[in-house]
């Protein structure tokens, strides 16, 4: 659930950094194909990428659903904007989109 508290965290973690991705593991050890493959294409531009590990907290992993009003898991951020999934992200990054947001 998301509670006010939750909302004030993530709005100032997607405001504070260039990056922010909600994923299963973390930037380091992703637990899942969808979370790696999206942290592997992020870190191939060379920025920072913060990361949360949902599996950490339930609080957050549907949190973070409710914030969005999206499904699945990993969800990413760039500029403080909500830019969608795994999938979003590896058609941004293929059509050219994604060095445009993170230049």
């Amino acid at each position: 659930m998301l509670t006010d508290q939750l909302r004030q965290e993530i709005e100032k973690d997607i405001k504070n950094n260039k990056v922010v991705i909600f994923m299963k593991g973390t930037v380091d050890q992703p637990q899942c194909g969808f979370s790696g493959r999206a942290v592997q294409t992020l870190q191939s531009y060379g920025v920072a990428v913060k990361g949360h590990n949902v599996l950490a907290s339930e609080e957050l992993r549907q949190g973070i659903k409710e914030f969005t009003n999206w499904p699945t898991i990993p969800q990413i951020f760039i500029n403080g904007e909500f830019v969608g999934g795994a999938d979003i992200l590896a058609e941004m990054h293929e059509n050219g989109e994604l060095a445009q947001l993170l230049k």
